[in-house]
């Protein structure tokens, strides 16, 4: 059994701890962006450790693309019902159907970046002020940007060069009527920090990151899941694989990595040597240009 560094470990915990109450203390209506992947997995359990014994001083939210994968619905839906806690999904498909964005065709095609209007309304529509998510610095360089309390302007988009300083462990949580704030209690915490505080704390997961056979298909260097939401290309052809998911997006732009790693400890070993991370490894969208990242954060991406 690996030994973790428990102090390390505790001190981006304290952090964390720290951050949601902050957030509870400053803002009226806040949320927490829950979607079944392994950060905002991990979200929860902070916040047990912030407010439990009491309920969460704020709702869960997800943006569903529809295309999400099955095992991640399921265990989303379990976690939430164990919790006790109140849900909202907002659904790209209702942003589709109300004319709000445009449906992608063609064999690429994704709902990835359909999220962000969803994401505003529902932000909107719930008169949120703050919405909490699992994003870390290590994993793209436009989210290396971001502060810890990241300022929204009334379109909720966000500026990189009009960044409020964080001196101090100190957060400005003011806005104006119309804005809000993204929270990213994970800010300082690295993939391998995630995956030591998962088994240090005994936190269940989604079988898909662990090892299994899988139908996949090979495109642009990546080993995609067979789901009936893309369209294989000439040539393409479905073979059944051992991977594991580094990361849970949408199907139609999230890559599996091959992998025997089918325990806590494999896997920790696994990313320990991983010199790319799992963005960078695993998903299309961050791919479709060199300023992918930071284009849709601009637009309101999370």
């Amino acid at each position: 059994m690996i030994t973790y560094r428990r102090s390390h470990l505790r001190a981006l915990e304290d952090e964390a701890v720290h951050i949601m109450r902050e957030l509870a203390a400053e803002r009226e209506r806040p949320c927490l962006l829950f979607s079944g992947g392994k950060d905002s997995i991990v979200l929860l359990r902070l916040a047990e450790k912030a407010f439990r014994p009491a309920r969460f001083p704020f709702p869960l939210l997800h943006v569903d693309t529809g295309h999400n994968f099955p095992e991640t619905i399921v265990y989303r839906d379990r976690r939430v019902a164990e919790l006790g806690e109140r849900l909202i999904v907002a659904h790209v498909q209702d942003s589709i159907d109300k004319g709000r964005v445009a449906e992608e065709t063609g064999p690429r095609a994704s709902r990835n970046r359909l999220q962000t209007t969803t994401l505003l309304d529902a932000l909107l529509d719930n008169k949120f002020d703050a919405a909490i998510g699992g994003a870390r610095r290590d994993e793209e360089r436009a989210r290396a940007k971001e502060r810890i309390f990241s300022h929204r302007d009334e379109f909720g988009q966000w500026d990189p060069k009009n960044q409020r300083p964080e001196l101090w462990s100190l957060y400005n949580g003011r806005v104006k009527r119309g804005e809000h704030l993204r929270i990213f209690p994970l800010s300082n915490w690295t993939e391998l920090d995630v995956w030591q505080y998962i088994a240090a704390e005994d936190i269940p997961l989604p079988d898909i990151y662990f090892a299994h056979r899988r139908e996949v298909f090979s495109r642009d260097g990546m080993l995609y899941a067979q789901n009936p939401f893309v369209t294989l290309l000439p040539g393409e052809k479905v073979i059944e694989q051992v991977v594991r998911f580094r990361t849970i997006g949408d199907m139609t732009c999230t890559g599996a990595v091959s992998s025997p790693a089918s325990t806590l400890d494999e896997v920790i070993a696994e990313v320990a040597a991983a010199r790319l991370t799992e963005r960078g490894a695993t998903r299309a969208d961050d791919r479709f240009t060199e300023a992918a990242m930071e284009d849709r954060k601009r637009e309101g991406y999370f």
